[in-house]
């Protein structure tokens, strides 16, 4: 089953409101303290706030990680990094002090009650493709007994402005591009001062050192988390992203495992299956292989840095896909519900705009593509040609400074709002 839900989490929200109103007046009392930042992630320690971390952490040596679960706070002390637990009594009066909170996914990766009134940076957690935030009918989805009720249309009016008055928040949200800013600013209903073009922190790791480097660094660590593999294994990256709480109609058949598996054995291939945090879908395969292995969340929180040791991408509608086009990699798409997603979802832009004009629909047709991929040159370069192109349409930077740009523009945010106004005492 899926862990979760757009109705279930704004059930959660409509009850949760007499909290939020006491942190509020938490949060009037007491005073923020320019030299306290909180960090959070939905995902982990990784993703953007570890990068915008290792750039800022040093400037503000009194920054604290809150963390959700032990898993993080292991994580977090094996890189030398302070936490607290975003639930405990510390965590809200952390988060209440801090002047600036950096968060990916939302106000729930810190202690969510108590935001009001601090410099929020939201980095977001990777280049949309999907509709998001306000853009997309699934972020005021409600559960099925209150979307029935004739309390329904104020319930879908109170939690579009609590999501707006939870935007209005953000003072900080990098965009990737230019094409990709106006994305932002819809979704989440910001103006251009707070959507800068100063690409991702997140993909900074795809930009440095070398090509060599980098897959090397990458190859190692997926070889720690998955265990290793050959030298000359090539590796297929699986990545299904989440249908808002259903499951992934894209599980292989029986039938469908069989061949997939004699694919990998004639390429002398490996299949890693990244299910996505939030999503449903059992993805092992029906016999005993070492040739499919599972790179899931609990093993590895963010996926970004092991890229570089992938040799093709299958997904269907995942930000990964624009990640990967630094590397940059052949992608095969296999969208077997695109028509539904595209209505229930939407997209930015035309889908196939992204994933050209040969999606497969089918895991027949997807095995067929990837056989293309892995035994014919030609095919294999042009695919990644399409892929230095969707780069170039996305990212404005592949430098490896985008954690430094972010936080020049944290300072310069913040330094301003700090600046008191002409007549003011």
């Amino acid at each position: 089953m899926a862990s979760f839900s757009f109705g279930a989490g704004n059930a959660r929200k409509l009850a949760s409101i007499p909290l939020y109103a006491a942190g509020r007046m938490l949060t009037l009392l007491v005073p923020r303290t320019r030299d306290e930042w909180v960090f959070g992630c939905g995902a982990g320690i990784g993703d953007g706030a570890l990068a915008l971390w290792h750039v800022a952490a040093a400037e503000h040596p009194r920054s604290v990680w809150l963390v959700g679960s032990p898993r993080e706070a292991t994580d977090a002390a094996a890189l030398g990094i302070p936490t607290a637990h975003k639930s405990s009594l510390r965590g809200l009066w952390r988060t209440a002090r801090a002047s600036v909170i950096v968060v990916t996914h939302g106000f729930g990766d810190v202690n969510r009650y108590a935001v009001s009134g601090a410099f929020v940076v939201q980095l977001w957690h990777g280049v949309p493709l999907k509709r998001i935030g306000l853009d997309s009918p699934e972020t005021l989805r409600l559960p099925g007994p209150i979307a029935r009720s004739a309390l329904a249309p104020l319930a879908r009016r109170l939690l579009g402005a609590m999501f707006r008055a939870a935007t209005r928040r953000i003072r900080v949200l990098p965009a990737a591009s230019h094409a990709i800013r106006a994305r932002l600013e819809s979704a989440f209903a910001l103006p251009d001062t707070s959507v800068p073009v100063t690409g991702e922190p997140r993909v900074d790791v795809l930009s440095r050192g070398t090509p060599r480097t980098r897959r090397s660094t990458a190859r190692a660590g997926i070889d720690r988390a998955c265990g290793p593999f050959e030298t000359d294994t090539r590796l297929v990256l699986y990545a299904p992203t989440w249908r808002d709480g259903a499951a992934d109609p894209a599980v292989p058949s029986a039938d469908e495992w069989k061949e997939l598996h004699d694919l990998l054995v004639r390429h002398d291939a490996a299949l890693l299956v990244r299910s996505h945090p939030l999503g449903a879908g059992d993805y092992r395969p029906p016999f005993a292989t070492d040739r499919v292995r599972a790179l899931g969340s609990d093993t590895v929180a963010d996926v970004t840095p092991m890229l570089p040791a992938v040799d093709v991408l299958v997904t269907d509608y995942s930000s990964l896909v624009f990640d990967a086009a630094l590397v940059p990699l052949p992608v095969v798409f296999l969208a077997p519900d695109v028509a539904d997603y595209a209505r229930r979802r939407g997209f930015y832009g035309r889908y196939a705009d992204v994933a050209g004009d040969d999606p497969a629909p089918d895991w027949a047709t997807a095995i067929g593509q990837l056989d293309a991929v892995l035994g014919d040159r030609d095919e294999r370069d042009r695919r990644i040609e399409r892929a230095r192109e969707l780069s170039a349409h996305v990212h404005a930077y592949d430098d490896g400074g985008n954690a430094a740009r972010v936080y020049r523009a944290i300072l310069a945010g913040s330094t301003a709002e700090d600046r008191p106004t002409k007549g003011s005492r």
